[in-house]
């Protein structure tokens, strides 16, 4: 509290925005956002902050953020009560149930509803309401074969191993650039810090990318790879720890299957044959064998670049079995299994451990769902295809697939024949401009935080929880909203809705072994806190409800403004794994099945230019964009060529280009650079904004093009359905005459989108 001012106070609180976790403090006066600074005295992020998390006060106060539901008539758009909305909702849906069926309904949640207190909470409870025949994430965009991989070889899709670089002596990065990311699927107060303080006690850092990306600049050694290229180069490490007796499992002796069927498979892959088709010279790849093998001990760390590409699955897959077969795996400084206060996802799993890989399969593919999760590049061939299944009813939350998911001119084309389409959603964007009602999404200053999807990977063991700063007005509370909408498409409108989330919570008291009825007698209130407070409770060190006296619950954290952090994770032995066997499984059968796949790629004639996609420090998702600070300053929307390229296709630094690929064309600025590989060319994502009927002023300033008009919807990593983003061939043309890049982008974006229709 000021004393100048008695509306003056300081609010502290994470940064809901990535898997940083920033501590901000937030100084408000007379209801407004006056500044957001770092918190020093945060337990976890100890004063590290980026760009985007001093921004949150902007967003709060958009004028374009959506605050009450809206209702589209035609072109029209009106705001209406929460009731009159959920009307508008039970008519549309009742509608498409009666014409097609339970079948024509599907889901689609994006990055931003992980980020929720409720939404984070609560999609499990939307989704088994709502019944929904198809369910789509942007987990198929950009992690789902991480999710594979650690299903197979742990036996469960979120046991992910995280890079131990406080404590390490080697660290590898494949596809992975923190200096942007801040460390994705890998939480840490400061990763570039990190890597820093590593170099500084003696030990290196390799960054393995088709980029010299800001992360590459300051390691020690920049591997240049060819997109694609990483599970050659991978098997080839694993070649050359067998064929020099190398393998050394160490405390993982014994606890692995498996082994004499990797050896096998990675025989065919020599050095020299792998460099032909990856791009690393052979005894780039010996030493980097060599010098994991010698390290006292290496973290080998793969992310969006080994996700997002043709060989997904088995870059993921392989970058464990390095670590594995070279004693990193489980180890101090080299890769761990986060130990979580509060397990959200132990307590209400997204996906059973015990459940099957494959599901139904997709309609007009004819491939399995995977991990339960139908691939989102398929959703707009499941709207546009006539047949029995076609999804005629969607509904969206936290997600914008037309700027995010590939084949997004065919999508695009396709939302507006939906017969219902509802969004959870902060503006009205590109996507969400097709929907017939939008609910308003909460900012994340009206609601309260405590991540479920970064301490999962984070190694300090603790929790920060931070109440809700501005009380949103005239809207039911955001668990209703979701357990209603659900209910409503599911055909249960007149549902009880708190019966519904008793119910709801018992299934997770079931889960962590918590008698239902002492649960719900300390517990009565309804939505996500009392989620996590049993969450903390049920935990490794929680009081148990009475069970261990002075143990962990909500209100100790509440009690405690800057967090608790209660040391470091560290080995976790066999107690980590529920595979059927108790093993770590080093060669599943699904995975050692797409190597023929790769075979054929490495006898094929690769493509001459291909495409990758980057990100900016200050830009996660497209909504980012509409925040004035976020992207003023010089245009980030251009196309990267190296030197070599540009030399070789008569394009200079002051040209602007078409860049081509079979499912699209988009004309842009060049800058000519040699921190990227030749052949290789990039543009950021989450571009691509101004359409017609969105509702984001600034963004549409700073339009730039939509990477995903590039990208095939069904180019994908076969073995998991994840899109293929990075390693897209491409053709780039000087343009004689293009004094509008931006108009004439958008131009043909509307006429594909137009064709579409019509046709």
């Amino acid at each position: 509290m000021n004393p100048s001012n008695p509306e003056s106070y300081v609010h502290r609180r994470t940064c809901p925005l990535c898997e940083g976790m920033c501590g901000l403090k937030v100084t408000v006066a007379d209801q407004q956002v006056i500044s957001i600074r770092p918190d020093f005295d945060n337990a976890f992020s100890r004063g590290h902050i980026c760009p985007k998390g001093t921004t949150l006060g902007a967003l709060h106060h958009d004028p374009d953020r959506l605050r009450r539901p809206m209702v589209r008539d035609g072109s029209e758009w009106r705001e209406v009560s929460w009731e009159a909305a959920f009307e508008r909702i039970e008519e549309l849906a009742a509608g498409v149930r009666e014409r097609h069926g339970q079948q024509a309904f599907a889901f689609y949640s994006g990055n931003m509803s992980k980020g929720g207190f409720d939404t984070s909470r609560y999609t499990a409870m939307l989704v088994r309401q709502g019944r929904f025949a198809h369910r789509y994430s942007s987990s198929s965009v950009d992690q789902l074969p991480k999710n594979v991989t650690n299903f197979l070889m742990y036996g469960d899709m979120w046991k992910m191993p995280i890079p131990d670089v406080d404590r390490t002596d080697l660290f590898v990065i494949f596809g992975g650039n923190p200096a942007a990311s801040k460390g994705s699927i890998f939480s840490h107060p400061d990763a570039m810090g990190a890597i820093k303080a590593l170099r500084a006690r003696g030990g290196r850092v390799i960054v393995v990318d088709p980029v010299r990306t800001g992360t590459a600049q300051v390691a020690d050694q920049w591997i240049s790879i060819r997109p694609g290229g990483d599970a050659a180069l991978m098997l080839a490490v694993v070649n050359v720890l067998f064929a020099e007796g190398r393998v050394r499992l160490k405390q993982l002796e014994g606890r692995v299957n498996g082994l004499e069927a990797l050896r096998a498979a990675a025989q065919a892959y020599s050095p020299e044959r792998a460099s032909a088709f990856c791009g690393v010279p052979a005894d780039v790849i010996v030493q980097l064998a060599r010098e994991i093998s010698d390290a006292p001990s290496a973290a080998v760390y793969g992310r969006i670049g080994t996700c997002t590409q043709e060989f997904g699955t088995l870059a993921s897959w392989l970058v464990d079995v390095v670590g594995a077969l070279t004693g990193n795996l489980d180890a101090v400084g080299g890769t761990l299994w986060s130990t979580q206060v509060a397990p959200h996802l132990s307590l209400n799993p997204p996906y059973p451990p015990g459940a099957p890989l494959h599901g139904k399969l997709v309609r007009t593919r004819g491939v399995p769902s995977v991990l339960g999760q139908v691939p989102a590049s398929s959703l707009a061939e499941e709207i546009d295809t006539p047949g029995p299944g076609q999804v005629r009813a969607l509904v969206t939350m936290g997600s914008n697939p037309v700027l995010s998911a590939p084949g997004s001119a065919r999508l695009d084309a396709a939302l507006p024949l939906l017969e219902c389409m509802v969004s959870i959603d902060l503006y009205r964007n590109e996507t969400t401009r097709h929907a017939h009602v939008i609910l308003p999404a909460l900012s994340p200053l009206e609601q309260p935080h405590w991540d479920v999807y970064a301490w999962p990977f984070s190694l300090s063991i603790g929790g920060h929880y931070s109440p809700t700063l501005f009380e949103p007005e005239d809207r039911p509370p955001e668990w209703e909203v979701l357990t209603r909408l659900g209910a409503i498409m599911g055909g249960n409108p007149t549902a009880d809705l708190d019966a519904l989330d008793d119910e709801y919570f018992g299934g997770m008291c079931d889960q962590t072994g918590i008698p239902r009825e002492a649960a719900l007698a300390a517990l009565p209130e309804h939505g996500g806190a009392r989620v996590l407070d049993l969450c903390i409770r049920g935990g490794p060190f929680g009081e148990r409800f009475g069970q261990n006296p002075g143990g962990l619950t909500l209100q100790t954290f509440i009690d405690q403004p800057d967090g608790i952090i209660l040391g470091m994770a560290g080995p976790q032995g066999d107690a980590a794994l529920t595979t059927p066997s108790g093993r770590i499984e080093l060669a599943p059968a699904h995975v050692l099945a797409d190597l023929p796949r790769l075979e054929q790629a490495m006898a094929a004639e690769p493509p001459a230019l291909v495409l990758v996609s980057r990100r900016h420090l200050r830009s996660l998702n497209s909504w980012m964009h509409n925040v004035d600070a976020l992207v003023r300053g010089k245009d980030r929307c251009t196309l990267h060529i190296h030197t070599q390229d540009a030399q070789r296709l008569g394009i200079t630094a002051s040209d602007t280009v078409e860049v081509k690929s079979e499912s699209g064309a988009v004309q842009v600025a060049v800058e000519v650079t040699d921190d990227i590989r030749p052949g290789v060319v990039s543009l950021p994502h989450g571009w691509g904004h101004g359409a017609p009927g969105a509702q984001t002023r600034v963004a549409a300033q700073h339009a730039g093009i939509n990477i995903n008009l590039l990208s095939p919807g069904p180019f994908v990593d076969a073995a998991s359905g994840n899109a293929v983003l990075n390693g897209i061939p491409v053709s780039v043309t000087r343009l004689v005459d293009a004094s509008s890049v931006l108009s004439t982008s958008l131009a043909a974006h509307s006429q594909r989108s137009a064709d579409k229709v019509a046709g």
